[in-house]
């Protein structure tokens, strides 16, 4: 079997991402966490790219590596102070967590059996987007406009937030 160059590209950004993902949790700086994420997310536009969704690669670039990113590294500067110490976790907190992690893991694998991975298609076997577009926007049952805007209001309070703790200072 031949691997075809989209193939060989997949398989070099599905590396990134699981690498640069590793890292970024298990980094003990949180400015290269950042880093980590931010490639990451380069990565996963890339990914959109190979599956010709021109316009899902470009919000994820521009929103998500650009944004959301951009404020993150902002909150960071703005609350942590320079030579600040971490705390050390003990050891059965790191065996809680990855308990917890792995309970996670298994929910989320057990609904995507369940639900038999659904996806509303054509004719032709390609994804309508129209049909994405109101799944995102709609507010009727499975479709996303709620969690959308509940999701935008936690990160306001979290800028908001951050901007209070930096001002205290």
């Amino acid at each position: 079997m031949e691997i075809t160059s989209s193939q060989a590209a997949f398989a070099v950004l599905a590396a990134i991402i699981v690498i640069c993902s590793v890292l970024s949790v298990t980094t003990k700086r949180i400015l290269r966490s950042a880093t980590y994420l931010m490639f990451v997310l380069f990565a996963s536009a890339g990914i959109y790219l190979l599956l010709n969704y021109h316009f899902l690669a470009a919000v994820q670039a521009a929103i998500y590596a650009g944004g959301i990113l951009i404020l993150l590294i902002f909150s960071i500067f703005l609350t942590s102070r320079p030579g600040e110490k971490l705390i050390h976790i003990a050891a059965s907190q790191r065996v809680m967590s990855a308990l917890a992690a792995l309970f996670g893991f298994a929910i989320c694998t057990f609904v995507i059996v369940r639900s038999g991975l659904k996806i509303a298609a054509s004719a032709s076997g390609k994804i309508d987007m129209h049909v994405i577009g109101h799944a995102l926007m709609g507010s009727e049952k499975f479709q996303y406009l709620l969690p959308f805007e509940a999701i935008s209001i936690l990160l306001l309070a979290s800028i908001i937030g951050g901007i209070l703790i930096a001002r205290k200072r």
